[in-house]
């Protein structure tokens, strides 16, 4: 049991890490597409979410997966809001705005 709670401990560090260190050497030119992809995957996490709810037997449980689907909900909804307001940045279309 403790030996499994270090390893799980071992692997969100190095995630962490590895995480830290592959988005901060992306080019400014890449971040939307890159925010994409994250989207994408933060989908998959909340249907994981989603499917451990379903599978929950005891109420600690419930409220986990309950928590878990709240907060991927959120994190999938910030991550598309951001994704919009980056790609208004690039629209040539719109008016600008300011005085003339």
């Amino acid at each position: 049991m403790i030996a499994e709670l270090w390893a799980a401990l071992y692997i969100v560090v190095l995630a962490g890490f590895t995480g830290y260190t592959v988005i901060s050497r992306v080019p400014v030119l890449l971040h939307t597409p890159l925010m994409s992809g994250s989207n994408f995957i933060h989908g998959i996490v909340l249907v994981g979410a989603m499917v451990a709810l379903g599978f929950a037997t005891t109420v600690p449980e419930e409220i986990l997966g309950f928590l878990a689907v709240v907060m991927g909900a959120l994190n999938v909804t910030g991550g598309y809001v951001v994704t919009e307001r980056i790609l208004e940045m690039f629209d040539r279309s719109a008016k600008p705005k300011g005085p003339k």
